[in-house]
C-alpha cells in the first residue's frame, strides 16, 4: 500500500475511535437542497471523495450566505466534503465510513465565543468549593469537613460563598444576612489558616467583592488592627475594639486583597492553569463552542499555556490570543519603539496557525489606582485575571500608541462605546477601514455611533449577560424610554452591516445564553422586554454566534459556516435553535461536538 493509503487509513480509524486527525481537504462535492419540483443541483470535483463520516437524516443549520437548511453532512480529515440532501451522501459512502443517523437533530457550525476567558473556567475547581450554604453553620461545618482533612498549619482556602456561576444575593442568603467572622472562622478550624476568596466581580457583575479570613490567616499575612489599605475602595473592616474581623470588602471587580496579602496561598501554578485548560476546553465544547477570542488579552504566563498545550497536541479549542502588555513595566520609556518592535509577531496576518494564533493588542484607557496596587503586588501574576491590570494609559499617551497600531498593522481591542471617539481619532490620521479593529462589551450606542462603526469596518463584540440580563433594568433607568433602542442595538448594528460577534465573558460559558438575550431582550429583574424592535432572529443570533465569530478572528474562508471545503468545526444540539421555546434556547447543549473533523465532546450513546 501506498504511504497515502496507509496514512488516510490511520486517519480514518482515529476519526472511527474519537481521535480524529488533521490533514488537507480531499476532493469536494457541493451539494445544494433544491426547490420543490426541481432536481438535485450537484457540483461536484472529477473524483467522488469517500468521507471519514456522514451525519444524515439531521437539520443540518448551514449558515451560508443564503442560511440553507438542509439535511446531510459529509467530513473527510479535517474538512466538509459535501452538504445537502440525504441521497446526494451515497457517493461519500465507503467501507470504512462512519454514517451517523441524527434522527431530526439539529447541526449548527461551531461556535466562535468573542470574548470568552476560557482558561478561567476550569481554574474554578482548583480551589474547592463551600458548596450550597445557607448559614454561618454550615459554612463552619464544610470548614471543619475540609480541617479533617489537612495536617495543622496547611492552608484551607474555598471558593466564595454563595451559588456558582453568577453567586447573587450574599450574605443575603445565609440565615443571618451577615459575612463569617475570624472568630466564627477560628471555631471550625482552630489549627488551620483559612481564607475564603472573593467571586471575580464580572461573575456577579454587582459590588462589593467580599473575602474572609480566620485569625491564623491574618496573622501570615500580617494583617492586623494598625494595617492600612492600600487603595480606597478596600476596607479592612475592624470590630468595636478596632480589631480587624477578618471580613475584607472591596468596591472593585477585580479582587486585590488576595494579591496583596494572600497571594501564595490563593496563587495558581502553571501546573495549575494547565490542568485546568484542559477541564476547561471540554467543558467549552460541551456547549457547543470550538473557537475563542481572547479578546481582553493574554499575559505572559497564559500565553505560555496556550503554547505548551499546543505543543503537547492538546489544544482542541481554536483559538486567538490579543496581547496584553504591562506598561508599569516599561517605565518612563517612550512606548513609540515598543509598538514597532511588536509588530513583527503582533501585526496582521497574525502569527500562528489554524488552532493557536496571536491577533492584537488590548489597550484600555486610563489607570484606577487599584490596577497599580494589584500589578505591583502581583508582579508577573495575574491571578483570575490571565491579563495584566497595568494595560491602561493616559488619553494622549494612548492616542500615540493607537497610532503606531495602526501605522503597523496591530489590530486593536479596546473595551466600551467611550473608544469609539479615540478610534474615529486614529482614522483621521490612518485610515481603519479593512483593519478590523474591535469594541468589546458594547452597551450603548447612537445611531451617529453606528454609521462611524461602519465608517471605519469595527468589529463589535457583545456582553449580553450583562447588558441584556443581569443589568439591562439599570441601563434602561439611565436613558429615556425613547433611547431604549441605543441599549446594545443590534437590529440597527445588523442592519447595518455591521459584524458582531457574541460572547459570554465566561459569566456563564454557554453562548446559548447570549443567543438568547439577542433574542428575548428581558431584565433578570424586572423580567421587562426592553427596545423589542432591537430583538435578533434566531437565524441572526445563531449566525453572529458563528459565522460573525470566524469574521472576528480572520476566518471566514476557513470556518463559521457548513460549507464545503471549509473545517469540519460542528455541533450536533439537544434541540432545535429555531424551533424550541424562547425559554429553553438557553438550555441547549451539545451532544457532539466535532473540530477539524476530530471528536472533541461526545454525550454517551447521543446516536442511539
Amino acid at each position: 500500500m501506498a504511504k497515502g493509503g496507509i496514512k488516510r487509513t490511520i486517519q480514518r480509524r482515529q476519526f472511527l475511535s474519537g481521535a480524529g486527525a488533521a490533514g488537507a481537504a480531499a476532493g469536494a462535492v457541493a451539494v445544494v437542497r433544491p426547490a420543490q419540483g426541481q432536481p438535485a443541483r450537484v457540483s461536484a470535483t472529477p473524483a467522488m471523495a469517500v468521507a471519514d463520516a456522514v451525519l444524515r437524516n439531521g437539520k443540518i443549520i448551514t449558515i451560508d450566505a443564503a442560511s440553507t437548511v438542509t439535511d446531510a453532512i459529509a467530513v473527510s480529515n479535517d474538512k466538509i466534503i459535501a452538504v445537502g440532501p440525504n441521497d446526494a451522501m451515497a457517493a461519500h459512502i465507503g467501507p470504512s465510513t462512519r454514517v451517523i443517523d441524527l434522527k431530526g437533530k439539529a447541526v449548527i457550525p461551531g461556535i466562535t465565543d468573542g470574548h470568552a476567558h476560557m482558561d478561567r473556567e476550569g481554574l474554578r475547581n482548583v480551589f474547592l468549593s463551600l458548596g450550597r450554604v445557607r448559614s454561618i453553620r454550615d459554612i463552619q461545618d464544610r470548614i471543619a469537613e475540609l480541617a479533617r482533612g489537612k495536617r495543622p498549619g496547611e492552608w484551607i482556602v474555598t471558593m466564595p460563598i454563595g451559588d456558582p456561576p453568577y453567586y447573587f444575593d450574599v450574605p443575603e442568603i445565609l440565615a443571618e444576612k451577615r459575612w463569617p467572622t475570624r472568630q466564627e472562622l477560628d471555631q471550625a478550624a482552630p489549627n488551620n489558616p483559612v481564607y475564603i476568596r472573593s467571586i471575580w466581580g464580572f461573575w456577579r457583575g454587582t459590588l462589593p467583592l467580599v473575602s474572609c479570613a480566620n485569625t491564623e490567616a491574618l496573622k501570615r499575612a500580617g494583617v492586623t488592627r494598625d494595617t492600612a489599605s492600600p487603595v480606597k475602595s478596600l476596607t479592612i473592616e475592624k470590630d468595636a475594639n478596632g480589631d480587624p474581623t477578618g471580613v475584607f470588602i472591596e468596591q472593585e471587580m477585580q479582587p486585590i486583597t488576595e494579591l496583596v496579602w494572600f497571594r501564595e496561598a490563593t496563587r495558581f501554578s502553571h501546573t495549575d492553569r494547565m490542568k485546568a485548560l484542559q477541564e476547561s476546553q471540554r467543558l467549552y465544547h460541551a456547549v457547543g463552542t470550538t473557537g475563542v477570542f481572547e479578546g481582553h488579552g493574554a499575559a505572559g504566563e497564559l500565553i505560555r499555556v496556550y503554547k505548551q498545550t499546543h505543543q503537547d497536541g492538546a489544544l482542541s479549542m481554536r483559538t486567538t490570543l490579543a496581547f496584553s502588555p504591562d506598561w508599569l513595566a516599561a517605565g518612563n520609556a517612550p512606548l513609540g519603539p515598543f509598538v514597532d518592535a511588536w509588530a513583527a509577531w503582533l501585526g496582521e496576518p497574525a502569527i500562528g496557525d489554524d488552532r493557536l494564533r496571536m491577533s492584537g493588542v488590548y489597550l484600555s484607557l486610563g489607570q484606577a489606582p487599584a490596577a497599580s496596587v494589584r500589578s505591583t503586588a502581583a508582579g508577573s501574576y495575574t491571578g483570575w485575571a490571565g491579563f495584566n491590570y497595568t494595560s491602561g494609559l493616559p488619553r494622549q499617551k494612548l492616542k500615540e500608541v493607537l497610532v503606531r497600531c495602526a501605522v503597523n498593522d496591530i489590530r486593536v481591542v479596546m473595551n466600551g462605546p467611550p473608544v469609539l471617539d479615540l478610534y474615529d481619532e486614529v482614522d483621521r490620521e490612518v485610515p481603519l477601514k479593512g483593519k478590523r479593529w474591535v469594541i468589546a462589551h458594547i452597551n450603548d450606542f447612537s445611531a451617529r455611533d453606528v454609521e462611524r462603526i461602519v465608517r471605519m469596518g469595527l468589529v463589535l463584540t457583545t456582553h449580553t449577560n450583562n447588558y441584556l440580563y443581569k443589568g439591562l433594568h439599570v441601563h434602561a433607568k439611565r436613558l429615556p424610554p425613547e433611547r431604549h433602542a441605543e441599549i446594545v442595538p443590534l437590529r440597527s448594528l445588523l442592519d447595518a452591516g455591521v459584524k458582531v460577534s457574541l460572547a459570554t465573558d465566561n459569566v456563564p460559558i454557554t453562548n446559548f445564553l447570549p443567543i438568547s438575550h439577542t433574542i428575548l431582550r428581558t431584565s433578570y429583574v424586572t423580567k421587562q422586554r426592553i427596545a423589542p424592535k432591537q430583538v435578533l432572529t434566531r437565524m441572526e443570533a445563531l449566525r453572529c454566534a458563528t459565522a460573525d465569530g470566524a469574521y472576528l478572528t480572520f476566518d471566514e474562508n476557513k470556518r463559521g459556516s457548513l460549507q464545503t471545503g471549509k473545517y469540519a468545526d460542528l455541533a450536533v444540539l439537544s434541540a432545535d435553535p429555531l424551533t424550541v421555546e424562547e425559554s429553553r434556547i438557553e438550555g441547549i447543549a451539545s451532544l457532539m461536538t466535532m473540530v477539524g473533523g476530530r471528536i472533541v465532546h461526545e454525550v454517551p450513546n447521543w446516536a442511539g
